[in-house]
């Protein structure tokens, strides 16, 4: 396909996706699509249950783990800034009356420590039920973490992809398994890439980039629903929420959208909908949701679905990455990685 074909299809998924975010990825969106919402779907309590969430001292994750905690489940956030952590648990302990909240300090770009807490994880905790994805980042700058990898990466894909596959074992043992993951509704505008994972090649933009990780999340969920039968897997997209990370990442955006923007509670509400209701449990694993629904992962006529050869070539080269990321030792003050390196593709 010649360079203008590619450019024209480009401009076209963007400007259906900006229509599509403006009817339903708003709060007004959510308004429309909360009227069909079954009222008694969070009429449950999950006392006994244990929930693992990344990124949860503010935002969307902080959100789930304040009505998560108000069920009465066993909350663990997992959050790279321990003052802020420890700000936000005495706030959910506070006005969930629930105790059982715990703190784990983990910088999920830090990919070697990312596997080392999951390790640790299995062995402290004698089950898991639940698995939250939810810590992200969008850097606009090319950076490395110690081993290499790129930070968007690192942190959106790596990190989400070395801690599930770890805690698999640990959910697999546990009663009615579920793992979902918080991904973007920019990952329609990006069809699935192969050749560069590090994003070494071209102009590097931290937005796109970003989009291009949430695919590859939505990918993964897809191919382990069919590796694990046993565990509920599911990716949504929360719509276009007003939190701390969007108002960082993109303070053009938050400032254009306004109070247009979802609160974090509309955000957050298929996450909690996914991770507490029996009827969640009965929708097929690996599905794409958005307010409570299964909708489409792609895009009408936009050529983002990819190959299963494809498919396949990017769970290698996550396979291959996450050995690599286990064998390394300690961090060499005068270079990222002491030996053996892993070629990155």
């Amino acid at each position: 396909m010649d360079c203008c074909s590619l450019a024209i299809m480009s401009m076209y998924r963007n400007a259906v996706w900006f229509l599509n975010g403006i009817h339903q990825y708003t709060r007004k969106g959510y308004d429309a699509a909360s009227i069909d919402f079954e009222p008694n779907d969070l009429d449950v309590s999950v006392v006994g249950r244990s929930f693992m969430i990344t990124g949860a001292n503010s935002g969307i994750g902080k959100a789930t783990a304040m009505a998560i905690a108000k069920k009465g489940g066993t909350v663990h956030m997992v959050c790279r800034n321990k003052d802020r952590a420890e700000e936000a648990r005495s706030e959910i302990i506070s006005e969930s009356g629930n105790t059982e909240v715990y703190i784990h300090v983990l910088d999920m770009s830090q990919s070697h420590k990312v596997w080392e807490f999951a390790e640790n994880f299995k062995k402290q905790y004698p089950s898991l039920n639940v698995l939250i994805n939810n810590a992200g980042c969008m850097v606009h700058k090319r950076e490395l973490n110690a081993e290499g990898l790129e930070k968007n990466f690192a942190t959106n894909t790596m990190g989400v992809y070395i801690l599930t596959q770890t805690l698999i074992p640990l959910l697999q043992k546990s009663r009615d398994p579920r793992v979902i993951t918080v991904s973007s509704g920019g990952m329609l505008v990006q069809k699935l890439r192969v050749d560069d994972l590090q994003s070494e090649s071209g102009y590097f933009d931290g937005l796109m980039i970003y989009a291009q990780n949430k695919r590859q999340q939505v990918v993964l969920t897809q191919q382990w629903a069919v590796d694990n039968p046993a565990i509920h897997f599911s990716v949504m997209h929360p719509g276009w929420a007003d939190t701390p990370a969007v108002s960082t990442s993109m303070p053009q955006f938050h400032q254009m959208m306004g109070d247009r923007l979802r609160t974090v509670e509309q955000g957050a509400d298929t996450v909690v909908w996914l991770a507490l209701s029996r009827a969640a449990a009965r929708t097929r694993s690996g599905q794409f949701f958005q307010d409570r629904k299964v909708v489409s992962d792609h895009l009408p006529l936009a050529w983002t679905r990819s190959s299963a050869e494809e498919i396949q070539a990017f769970i290698s080269q996550l396979e291959t990455l996450a050995k690599a990321v286990q064998s390394q030792g300690d961090v060499d003050v005068n270079g990222p990685l002491v030996p053996p390196r892993p070629s990155f593709v």
